[in-house]
């Protein structure tokens, strides 16, 4: 353990090399059964033991359900009714405080390690690290890595655990769910091209992160029961089903995760976005994607006028027509001020494309985000904005707005709109789209 020290100082000293990011999922397995069980002074992989409120009727659910409960068929959030009655065990009252302090231990443990920054705490009982920085001072890889957090856990606490090593936070969490339950160590590995290998033909989908019964339903009227159907169907027919979480649906049949422990750690959760995503009909140039990122922008601006709401920054994200084999393009652009004024958003929103867009590879697939949306009551102007200018003009687009609602979508259009390859007037007749707020 000598090479494996001081982990909450290593991070600055070894974030000078840039490589692939590797993540680790850790959970601890039957978290409260186990600390249950090591309160008792017995092993929670061998003894039979659910965590339930004895003092109600047996229609009561159980919190939790030891690892050896489990082997036995015992599913983790079963009423106490049904186990099956040839199972003897010992049932423990919960005892939540108990189980704080135990994860605030384990916690302790994960910054021997790892430095907090780098660490996302998802549960009272699961995380992801961010460990690719680490590597090279530990001289591990992520699984040797992983592999000895875990071992840690259990020496000093007596609670199992299981891990999972992936490329992006998505695989992580799959590698976890779904691989590391087969391991003997019980630790999973997966990049995309061995998720695709391994899991692409792999059922029931509710195996996988955030696909539940709803969406198993709605994937099995198209003909769809794997991630592999999910990766070949027609993109324009899956944003029909699920509107904008088609997107991240397609990229988790992928393998592909866009969010950073740095995205995450970013995140403010009173602050609130609106977002604009489509599917091109065919792959456009990229002109032609200047012309619909700047539509999609003014079809932001008019929803920000029409909830009185002001934003000060831009995310675009633009996928690549598959064949050319390229990650997908993304970035964020700050604004001088928070502002709803479409013009000066769709001259930020150009900017930003023709800055992180490869202008020879077609694009199929382009989302626009308003960040930090905010209402316009607490919006300021800048020094460079005349305050009676920036009035009159939104006066207008809520002019402009208020046509839209009496006679339609395509009552006002702008000249950007009839050139060829635009897409606005087509999508203003649809019935549903793809456009979507938060």
């Amino acid at each position: 353990m000598q090479n494996v020290q001081h982990g909450r100082y290593a991070g600055k000293e070894a974030k000078a090399v840039k490589r692939d990011r590797q993540y680790i999922c850790i959970d601890l397995k039957s978290f409260y059964a186990s600390v249950e069980c090591v309160e008792r002074g017995l092993d929670p992989m061998t003894t039979n033991l659910v965590v339930a409120d004895s003092e109600r009727t047996e229609k009561t659910i159980c919190l939790a359900v030891s690892p050896s409960m489990k082997a036995k068929g015992v599913p983790g959030r079963c009423r106490v009714f049904e186990i099956p009655p040839g199972i003897r065990y010992i049932m423990a009252t919960p005892r939540m405080q108990l189980y704080i302090d135990y994860s605030a231990e384990i916690y302790d443990i994960y910054l021997r390690y790892v430095s907090s920054e780098d660490i996302h705490v998802y549960s009272i009982d699961e995380v992801f690290m961010d460990v690719t920085d680490y590597l090279r001072l530990y001289h591990m890889n992520a699984r040797d890595l992983a592999s000895v957090i875990v071992r840690d856990i259990r020496e000093r606490t007596g609670i199992p655990a299981a891990a999972g090593v992936g490329t992006n936070l998505y695989l992580a969490k799959i590698a976890l769910d779904i691989i590391a339950k087969k391991a003997a160590d019980f630790i999973g590995v997966l990049n995309e091209e061995s998720y695709r290998r391994i899991l692409w033909r792999h059922r029931p989908l509710t195996d996988f992160w955030r696909i539940g019964e709803g969406t198993v339903r709605r994937l099995a009227r198209m003909g769809i029961s794997t991630m592999e159907q999910v990766a070949s169907a027609d993109e324009r027919a899956l944003y029909k089903a699920f509107g904008v979480d088609a997107e991240l649906l397609i990229d988790h049949a992928w393998g592909r995760e866009p969010v950073t422990m740095a995205d995450i750690k970013a995140y403010r959760p009173k602050m609130h976005s609106i977002s604009n995503g489509q599917v091109l009909p065919r792959a456009y140039g990229y002109e032609e994607g200047v012309l619909i990122v700047k539509e999609m922008a003014d079809v932001l601006c008019q929803e920000l006028v029409d909830k009185s709401l002001v934003t000060d920054s831009i995310t675009l994200h633009v996928s690549y027509e598959r064949s050319a084999g390229k990650k997908s393009a993304h970035g964020t652009i700050r604004l001088p001020a928070a502002t709803d004024m479409s013009r000066r958003i769709m001259e930020h929103a150009e900017v930003l494309y023709r800055r992180i867009v490869d202008a020879k590879t077609g694009i199929r697939r382009v989302s626009l985000s308003y960040n930090h949306v905010e209402p316009e009551m607490y919006c300021q102007y800048d020094i460079f904005s005349s305050p009676s200018k920036v009035e009159k003009e939104r006066r207008l687009q809520k002019a402009v707005l208020d046509i839209k609602h009496r006679f339609g979508k395509n009552a006002v259009l702008r000249g950007m709109d009839f050139q060829d390859g635009a897409t606005t007037i087509e999508r203003n007749s649809q019935i549903g789209g793809h456009r979507s707020g938060a």
